[in-house]
């Protein structure tokens, strides 16, 4: 006898014996045992997952000698031939080939009328449904809304979508999915064991995985591989006859990124290209890992489930603790858009090396959130805190990039990387320039700069710490700005009315506060001073609750606004409190 193919030897027999199909099978199973029996079946699902196969299970439990039958004996003539398909009353048509009104006349609507010839039922199973024209969809309708007792029509499609509504109206409907790689890998080593194959369980899940929910696919594959490696097999030898990427190297290019390492993930890319690896294979299986990492991430249990091989999961584990979230939805945003880029790249290599150091990059940003706790912040809200919605003010100065200062100061990037840690001011050292200071205006000065640094900190330290001096009078005080600070003096401006506040309140009378530009070398800037002391004041920050958005909760709004996080998020992004709502 001819050798037969592992997908037709190990083709299920039996409902017992489809893999990842149990809502199908079990709803079948249970209308033989019940006699309700429909006149039409649509079998939808991807390629390889069991639909014809299924088909041929029902056909041989309508027909078989003990049926109708939820478990067909398999041994009589129609079990037998059915299962050939040569059985006379069984009649597959694909439809692929068939596709005109004439074939369907012809194989389908002439035979209707007469009996089986041996068998219970006359069954046409018609596979690649979708690709009949819309005449021979229309020459159906009739046949399957009404057909004679003894007819059963089976349907198998791909695209579930290109069938006509009225004849899935006339049907039942089973859509299968696609099966796990964890179900595929088991049977996989059924058919091993039984065929009297070693095979590594990395070798199984590398072959489950490239199969993409396919049985027939991997059974195929699998098929392949034995013939290069004969009756051993390791995961070496699934890549290289499938060309497909192992996961060592994977998880070695996660490790250099995780390390920093840049020579290494160069070397790893070295490395990926001299195997011969389509480099857009290559970003997909990173980003398939990425997946896997975040799944554990958010659900360690998940760990156990699913696509995550049982050699794999401890790796990953450990991995995936050293990586936040936030990361990984970076790098894989990183590897879906180089995989784009690769496609139409005329040197693949250089996108997949920029995306890994790009990846190590991106590692490095800090979130807001955290910044603002190592500047003094308050620790994060708890569940049942009032949550502030701010949105950019109208009136609002628009924040935008510092030019770069003296280097007598630090520059503002550096507050990313580590936190500003609050001291004695570069300006408040600078003696005032207008007359003799006081003692009783020296120790005001103090007393305001030690007031701004407490209540606002992030304001102390992007703008009053940037001040070329600072002037003290009896009813005035002048932060004087270069030109090069001229974000820092605008930013102040918009805090004038608290600053204000704050400094009547120390001295116990009305106290101006003015922020003028000084001279300084600035191509980019006018030659005079520009002295801020006429316009009106801005309006504070938290200035209305947004009406449209849900009630009024005055409470709620003077607990956000006496947050410190959000009072110094106000302090940088000029903006007003629209919506408050509880967490």
């Amino acid at each position: 006898m001819s050798y037969q193919v592992l997908a037709r030897k190990w083709r299920p027999q039996r409902f017992d014996d489809v893999v990842g199909q149990q809502a199908v099978t079990r709803t079948l199973r249970n209308a033989l045992t019940s006699g309700r029996i429909a006149q039409a079946f649509v079998f939808a699902g991807s390629r390889g997952c069991g639909k014809t196969t299924t088909a041929r299970i029902l056909a041989k439990a309508l027909n078989c000698v003990t049926g109708p039958t939820p478990d067909p004996c398999g041994d009589c003539d129609a079990c037998t031939e059915i299962a050939q398909g040569r059985d006379i009353d069984v009649l597959e048509i694909d439809a692929a080939s068939h596709t005109g009104i004439d074939n369907i006349r012809e194989v389908v609507i002439a035979g209707l009328s007469i009996a089986p010839v041996r068998d219970r039922y006359k069954v046409f199973i018609i596979d690649e449904v979708h690709q009949l024209s819309p005449a021979s969809f229309n020459a159906l309708l009739k046949s399957i809304e009404e057909p004679p007792p003894h007819v059963v029509f089976m349907m198998a499609t791909t695209e579930l979508h290109k069938i006509p509504d009225t004849i899935l109206s006339r049907s039942q409907v089973f859509e299968f999915k696609s099966i796990s790689a964890r179900a595929i890998s088991e049977q996989l080593r059924r058919i091993s064991a039984a065929e009297s194959i070693e095979v590594s369980d990395a070798a199984l899940a590398l072959v489950a995985r490239s199969a993409e929910g396919s049985m027939r696919d991997a059974q195929s594959a699998f098929d392949q591989v034995i013939a290069f490696a004969g009756k051993t097999i390791a995961a070496d030898d699934v890549s290289t006859v499938l060309g497909l990427i192992g996961r060592d190297l994977l998880f070695d290019i996660v490790e250099a990124v995780l390390d920093e390492d840049g020579p290494r993930a160069f070397a790893l890319a070295d490395r990926a290209v001299e195997s011969g690896h389509d480099l857009r294979l290559v970003c997909r299986e990173l980003s398939g890992l990425v997946r896997d990492l975040m799944i554990v991430s958010v659900d360690p249990a998940r760990g156990n489930e699913g696509d995550i091989a049982e050699t794999e999961r401890t790796r990953i584990a450990e991995l995936a603790k050293r990586f936040s979230r936030e990361d990984l939805m970076r790098a894989f945003d990183v590897l879906a858009k180089a995989e784009q880029d690769i496609r139409n790249a005329s040197q693949p290599r250089y996108h997949l090396e920029m995306a890994l150091l790009r990846w190590m990059h991106l590692r490095k940003l800090v979130p807001l959130t955290e910044l603002l706790d190592q500047m003094g912040g308050a620790p994060r809200p708890a569940a049942g805190a009032a949550r502030a919605t701010a949105t950019p003010a109208r009136s609002a100065v628009p924040v935008a990039p510092a030019r770069p200062a003296p280097a007598a100061s630090k520059p503002p990037a550096e507050s990313a990387a580590r936190p500003v840690t609050p001291g004695p001011s570069r300006a408040a050292e600078k003696p005032t320039q207008t007359g003799t200071p006081s003692p009783v205006a020296a120790g005001f000065k103090d007393a305001l700069l030690a007031e701004i640094r407490t209540a606002r900190g992030f304001l102390y330290n992007t703008a009053v710490a940037q001040a070329q001096k600072i002037e003290v009078t009896d009813d005035r005080v002048t932060f004087t700005f270069l030109p090069a600070h001229r974000v820092s003096r605008e930013q102040l401006e918009a805090q004038r009315p608290w600053l204000e506040a704050a400094a009547e309140r120390l001295a116990g009378r009305k106290v101006a506060v003015v922020a003028v530009q000084g001279q300084g070398a600035d191509p980019g800037a006018p030659a005079s001073p520009a002295v801020a002391s006429a316009p009106a004041p801005a309006a504070p920050a938290a200035a209305a609750v947004d009406t449209s958005g849900g009630k009024d909760n005055p409470d709620a709004k003077r607990e956000a606004l006496a947050s410190p996080a959000v009072r110094d998020l106000l302090d940088v992004f000029p903006a007003e409190i629209r919506n408050v709502e509880e967490m």
